[in-house]
């Protein structure tokens, strides 16, 4: 008798629901950042990043727009975000180790919103005070950061 695969889905969207997306299988990497970018791109004390290989997620494009930026690691970071309600849903980091991966916002996901186990935290040189996370593996910086400048003033993370 042959043997029935159940491959894990999940879905979500933005905050109007007009962006709405699925993935299938579990993610490669989930991850928490400090960094200013994620701070001042979020408007709290950090983002959370569940990474997908691109194939693994799709989106049923209602009305996007994109956002691009320059980090001081050389890497330029894409966010897709609802045109209408303004909510990140997800972002591409390219070049670099993270280049054929998409991450999907955390807390986009449907309920059980937080599904996933965070594996690391990245970045704790920007991490507020208040914040007391446990995860395996925790960053001052992240191990896959090689700055070619240094950011300064508002987005100078940390000491």
């Amino acid at each position: 008798m042959g043997r029935i695969i159940t491959i894990e889905s999940k879905t979500g969207g933005c905050l109007c629901g007009a962006v709405r997306f699925e993935t299938v299988g579990k993610p490669a990497r989930v991850s928490i950042c400090h960094c200013r970018y994620c701070q001042l791109r979020t408007g709290t004390a950090f983002g959370i990043g569940v990474y997908f290989n691109s194939e693994q997620v799709t989106f049923n494009y209602g009305a996007t727009d994109t956002y691009s930026y320059e980090t001081e690691n050389g890497s330029t970071t894409e966010l897709l975000r609802c045109a209408k309600c303004g909510t990140t849903v997800s972002w591409t980091i390219s070049p670099g180790a993270l280049r054929h991966m998409l991450a999907v916002a955390g807390a986009t996901f449907d309920p059980p919103t937080f599904w996933y186990d965070v594996e690391r935290e990245v970045f704790t040189r920007s991490k507020a005070e208040f914040c007391q996370i446990s995860v395996p593996e925790s960053y001052n910086e992240s191990p896959i950061y090689n700055p070619v400048r240094r950011d300064n003033g508002r987005l100078k993370g940390g000491g």
